[in-house]
């Protein structure tokens, strides 16, 4: 099982700015096969994130207003208050933190605070069900040692 977001996180971190059009934010979306974009100011050059947006914020701030996704920005539906979380935080951390903050991605840094990968919800219960499955494993193996030792 990875035992930090490291090894669990996709690589694959589709990027806009805040000054994307809804519209293009949709199409990047839909070009990449992701359900969200993450916010990167390029104008200071850092590559460190300001916002997230997702196809639920999209759907909720745009379509669902009848507005028109050519006039309004990523900037404008971002969620500035993001979560993340360094490279090295183990599963159970990273659990936790989409637990208390309520959301079901984690936006994961180096040590410089640059993007280098997205967690969903889903990859970490995709990894502690796999570890779990293991854990069931290791308890029928002591059970069946113990009737084979006892016989």
């Amino acid at each position: 099982m990875p035992a930090t977001l490291e090894s669990l996180a996709t690589t694959i971190v589709v990027t806009a700015t805040p000054e994307t059009t809804a519209a293009r934010a949709a199409q990047l979306m839909r070009e990449h096969h992701v359900g969200s974009l993450v916010v990167i100011d390029s104008s200071r050059g850092t590559g460190k994130p300001v916002g997230i947006v997702t196809d639920r914020d999209l759907v909720l701030a745009v379509m669902a207003e009848e507005l028109d996704p050519a006039l309004f920005t990523v900037g404008d539906i971002m969620s500035i208050e993001l979560v993340t979380a360094p490279a090295s935080t183990d599963l159970l951390e990273a659990t936790q933190l989409l637990r208390r903050h309520l959301v079901r991605r984690l936006i994961v840094l180096d040590d410089d605070g640059r993007v280098v990968g997205l967690a969903a919800l889903e990859d970490l219960l995709e990894a502690l069900t796999s570890e779990f499955s293991e854990l069931v494993l290791a308890l029928r193996g002591a059970r069946d040692r113990e009737v084979k030792e006892r016989k």
